[in-house]
């Protein structure tokens, strides 16, 4: 576990700070980036997350239309040079979960404590390229449509807009009364496809506001409905490049880096069954008796139920049909977990409330000090219930939307591709990754085997099977958000698909005849040693070198934590 380097201006977090009135924002500059979209901005002063003081940050807003203004922000590469380094962009999943779940849970170049510290991330993704965070569609994290003076539902996630800027007796309780997006499902993406076209601007908007960071070429990091973000927006963009838009910039695809990605519900939906049961999960965690298991099985493959609907969505597109048959195997299936034990889905180790990664950083991100000096004009919510709906409408979580045929566009392109799966993950779990990884029939891939992943610290922390310039990686002990669990190995895996280095060694470059040779099945199973059996205290660390909580945490049956797994119409989001 590294040791936190924390800023020395600390922002109390006690009594927690979850709303408040957002005045607009005024000291932002503006400029015109590419494709005549107007870009907000301000340079985020040291110690607001990078500590760094010989680095940069930007944040601010792309409006990319009429009531659509998407936040991002912006991080200077920490080891090589910005106006060399590469550029790589960082969205989350959900649909409707925001991007600084990946900047201060995993990836970024901070956290904040349990005391409201910022501290450093030696691991960041920064450290070895120029990195982006956006939130996105509308309405997710601090974008926003209309702002609105509402509160919070805590116990729903819906957002009530007030008449004004007055916080009434009935909702000081929930002690989120502030500014919101107004939540207008209309005014935001409902799939995937119709999410492609803002990022896109978003991006151009960057690159002309920002010429010293802008490249032809990028890298495209995501997580878990990334999986279907990540090769749907590809695509759209290099229909965008094919057109010649005058006054664009064009933007090719160097790499696209999938975490527990959600790619092809009708590969997934089985796989929760065969992560629980059959074949089961490398902890020797087998959650269900008989009768639950046959319960499951049957609400899988019994006629007419989840296998059925989604094939039947696949055959006709109806949103109806695809939006019901999605809620059925959310339900009946994937639920199941939920209903019948106390775990956490992103970590099956874990008993909830589940501190693990830490949600600190929420409370941070909605005081005023921290909102003011990023330029925000809402308040900061970690996921949209309004972005859940507008999804769940279509049933887009339940199409596989041409997620596999464009991973093979791109491939056939040559980018990389490198998907990885943390193995203690249920949600987007790496059984159904793997099959996702033999389904995209990659050329050479089904003649590979696995092999061990070195890392600087000569720990083995998981397996790649990898042909030509497409892997996937097991990663062992680990949760849903892997550079959180594992920040040794994620970023050895970002910094060599990047580069174009195999994933096992990072010594090799990769051309089609490179291939890794090893047994066709990841067979190691890490055994029940880390599976918790009592709730862990709210406060407690995580220690990545035993994989657990660090022992001085002390365990509390009554904890309360602060962190509850986001949800929309009932179902889990794939943050």
């Amino acid at each position: 576990m590294f040791a936190p380097v924390v800023a020395t201006a600390a922002f109390a977090l006690l009594p927690a700070v979850l709303g408040q009135f957002v005045p607009a924002p005024t000291d932002l500059k503006t400029a015109t980036g590419y494709a005549n979209i107007s870009v907000r901005y301000k340079e985020v002063e040291t110690g607001i997350c990078e500590l760094d003081p010989n680095v940069k940050s930007y944040s601010g807003y792309a409006d990319v239309g009429q009531d659509e203004h998407l936040f991002f922000w912006f991080f200077e590469a920490r080891d090589v040079d910005p106006s060399d380094a590469p550029l790589s962009v960082w969205i989350n999943g959900g649909p409707g979960s925001s991007s600084m779940i990946g900047l201060f849970q995993e990836l970024g170049p901070c956290g904040v404590d349990s005391n409201g510290d910022v501290y450093n991330n030696p691991y960041s993704f920064s450290k070895v390229s120029n990195m982006i965070f956006i939130d996105q569609p509308v309405d997710v994290g601090f974008s926003y449509s209309v702002p609105v003076p509402a509160y919070e539902n805590t116990d729903t996630s819906d957002i009530i807009v007030l008449p004004n800027n007055t916080c009434p007796d009935y909702a000081e309780a929930y002690g989120t009364c502030g500014t919101y997006s107004t939540p207008n499902e209309t005014l935001t993406a409902n799939s995937t496809a119709a999410a492609a076209p803002n990022l896109w601007k978003a991006l151009q908007g960057f690159m002309g506001a920002f010429p010293q960071y802008s490249r032809n070429e990028f890298a495209f990091t995501t997580e878990s409905y990334g999986g279907k973000y990540g090769p749907i927006f590809s695509e759209y963009f290099e229909t965008q490049n094919a057109l010649n838009i005058s006054g664009a910039h064009e933007i090719r695809l160097s790499t696209l880096f999938i975490g527990n990605g959600w790619f092809d519900p009708h590969l997934q939906y089985q796989a929760y069954y065969n992560f629980t049961v059959y074949p089961g999960n490398t902890y020797d965690y087998s959650p269900f008796n008989e009768s639950i298991s046959n319960m499951m099985y049957n609400a899988l493959y019994g006629p007419g139920n989840c296998i059925d609907q989604i094939a039947e969505c696949a055959a006709n597109g109806v949103n109806e049909i695809c939006s019901a048959g999605d809620n059925f195997c959310a339900e009946e299936v994937e639920s199941v977990y939920d209903n019948i034990l106390n775990r956490d889905e992103y970590d099956v180790r874990e008993l909830m409330p589940d501190p693990f990664p830490y949600e600190f950083y929420v409370d941070y991100l909605n005081t005023p000090k921290v909102q003011k000096a990023i330029g925000a004009y809402q308040n900061f919510s970690e996921s949209s219930n309004t972005v859940g709906n507008a999804f769940g409408a279509t049933g887009d979580d339940g199409r596989e939307s041409g997620t596999v045929e464009a991973i093979r566009k791109l491939l056939k392109q040559g980018i990389t591709v490198a998907l990885y799966h943390g193995d203690a993950d249920y949600n987007c779990n790496w059984l159904g990754g793997e099959a996702v990884s033999n389904e995209i029939d990659a050329p050479g891939f089904c003649d590979a085997g696995y092999v061990n992943i070195t890392t600087s610290d000569n720990v083995v922390h998981g397996q790649v099977k990898q042909s030509g310039a497409f892997s996937f990686s097991r990663v062992y002990e680990s949760g849903h958000e892997v550079p959180f669990y594992q920040p040794v190995l994620a970023l050895a895996l970002f910094e060599r698909a990047i580069a174009g280095k195999d994933i096992a060694t990072g010594k090799t470059s990769t051309s089609s005849s490179y291939k890794t040779e090893g047994p066709a099945k990841s067979t190691y199973r890490e055994g029940n040693s880390t599976i918790q059996l009592e709730v862990v205290d709210p406060d407690a660390t995580y220690n990545t070198t035993l994989n657990g909580p660090d022992p001085a945490s002390n365990s509390s049956s009554s904890a309360t934590s602060r962190r509850s797994l986001p949800r929309h119409f009932g179902k889990l989001f794939k943050p």
